[in-house]
């Protein structure tokens, strides 16, 4: 009778033994899965945070960038541009300190813009936020509209202008791209958590390196366009003035 009653007793203590290994079991893959509040586990590193950065800082602006500080100037150009770096580095901070509600560690964590400003402000200006949000979402999707449908109709009339030999005016409406890239837009704005996809930072990042690169070969190439072309005038006044000198003695 003792004998099964110890018995019982061992194996009672080995299953309530083995259910607190699976709860811990069940705890550990719960917290590899999910965050502290409960969401999907964040998967970004260091390369991915990176190019997120790349891609917020450098886009399709740093192609004008170059006649910009032209026209500006030596002294403003420059100037310019270490007061919109600093305007870029102060608010990197305070987005990364708004991050957090309360505690800088165990927080409230806010997710998008009007979660920081709802945390920090509320009332009134999450609306405003919300706002000014979708006014610039707005405008920026009827820019690139119309910058991408330009663009493709420059390549087609360029095209065209190579087909007739220059002897076609080639007038051709910007409206068929206009409507297929607003199309492209509605396609690609219905597919599920296209933010989370992790090699769309990476073209984003390659696209912003190509602008770099497009606008670093572009002023390169006017530099030295202007110094073959002085350099030219430069020669031909040489020869003018020695034929103008051979002249004379002759």
């Amino acid at each position: 009778m003792g004998v099964e009653s110890g018995e019982g007793g061992a194996a009672s203590v080995k299953e309530k033994y083995q259910q607190s290994l699976r709860i811990s079991s069940d705890a550990g893959n719960t917290s590899k899965r999910f965050d502290d509040d409960g969401r999907s586990k964040r998967t970004g590193g260091v390369w991915t945070t990176s190019a997120h950065i790349i891609t917020a800082v450098i886009g399709s602006g740093v192609l004008s960038l170059p006649w910009a500080i032209a026209q500006l100037g030596w002294i403003a150009g420059p100037t310019v541009m270490l007061l919109f770096s600093f305007v870029t580095s102060y608010t990197a901070a305070l987005l990364a300190d708004c991050y957090r509600s309360g505690d800088p560690v165990t927080g409230k964590r806010n997710y998008t813009y009007m979660e920081a400003v709802e945390s920090n402000l509320g009332g009134l200006k999450v609306k405003m936020c919300g706002l000014i949000q979708y006014l610039n979402l707005f405008g920026a999707a009827i820019g690139y509209t119309i910058a991408a449908s330009t663009s493709m109709m420059a390549i087609r009339r360029t095209n065209c202008f190579h087909e007739s030999g220059g002897k076609n005016p080639c007038h051709i409406s910007s409206n068929p791209y206009m409507i297929l890239f607003g199309i492209t837009e509605i396609i690609f704005s219905q597919i599920p958590n296209f933010d989370q996809i992790w090699w769309l930072s990476i073209i984003a990042s390659v696209m912003s390196f190509t602008y770099s690169s497009i606008g670093l070969a572009l002023v390169i190439a006017k530099v030295a366009g202007c110094y073959c072309s002085k350099t030219l005038r430069m020669k031909k006044s040489i020869i003018f003035l020695l034929a103008k000198l051979t002249l004379y003695e002759n």
